[in-house]
C-alpha cells in the first residue's frame, strides 16, 4: 500500500511540474526555477498535493545530487585555470563586500554580531544552478560575463563549506558540535 501512495505522489509531482514548466516556459522562466516553485507548490507547506514522505524526500535529495553531477560535468580543470583570476578577485570581491555591507545593515537595525554576520553569509549565495541555466538558455555562458558570473559562482559555492562550518560557532553551540578524527 505504501508503494502505492509513493507511486501517486510522484505522478502527482510530475503532472504539476508539467504544468508549472509549461507555464515558466511561456513566461520564460527557467526550468530549475520552475521546479523549485512545483516543490514549493506541490508540498506540505503549500497546496499539500503531497505529503512529503521519506520517500519523496529521499528521491529530492537524489535530485538535487544528480544537479550538483551535471554541474560538475560542464566544468574542467583547463576551465578553471582560465578563470582563475576571476575566481579569485571577482569571487572574493563580491562575496566579502556582499558580507560586509549585509553585517552592517544589520548591525545598524540592532542585530547581534553572530547574527549579522550569518545573514552576511546568506546574502552573499546565490544559485548555482539557477544562473547556470539562464546563461546556458541565453547562450551567455562563454561571454565576459558569463565567465565571470561562472567563476564568482564557484567561488562561492567553494566558500560555502567554511562558512557552513563556522555555524556552530555563530549559534554559541560549538561546545556541542565535536568531531571525532579517530573513526
Amino acid at each position: 500500500m505504501e508503494e502505492l501512495s509513493l507511486l501517486k505522489d510522484l505522478l502527482t509531482i510530475l503532472g504539476f511540474s508539467i504544468l508549472v514548466l509549461l507555464i515558466g516556459y511561456r513566461l520564460h522562466i527557467p526550468p530549475v526555477v520552475g521546479f523549485i516553485l512545483t516543490g514549493v507548490l506541490a508540498g506540505p507547506y503549500g497546496l499539500a498535493l503531497v505529503a512529503g514522505s521519506k520517500e519523496v524526500e529521499m528521491l529530492a535529495e537524489l535530485g538535487v545530487v544528480l544537479l550538483l553531477f551535471e554541474i560538475g560535468m560542464e566544468f574542467s580543470l583547463k576551465k578553471m585555470v582560465q578563470i582563475k583570476r576571476l575566481f579569485l578577485f571577482g569571487g572574493s570581491l563580491q562575496v566579502g563586500l556582499t558580507i560586509l555591507f549585509s553585517f552592517a545593515v544589520a548591525k545598524l537595525i540592532g542585530k547581534s554580531w553572530q547574527e549579522s554576520l550569518f545573514l552576511g553569509f546568506l546574502l552573499s549565495m546565490s544559485s548555482t544552478a539557477v544562473v547556470l541555466g539562464i546563461l546556458d538558455q541565453k547562450g551567455e555562458s562563454a561571454s565576459p560575463h558569463g565567465r565571470l558570473s561562472v567563476a564568482i559562482l564557484i567561488f562561492q559555492d567553494m566558500i560555502a563549506i567554511p562558512m557552513l562550518l563556522m555555524i556552530p560557532f555563530l549559534s554559541g553551540s560549538h561546545t556541542e558540535a565535536s568531531f571525532d578524527l579517530a573513526h
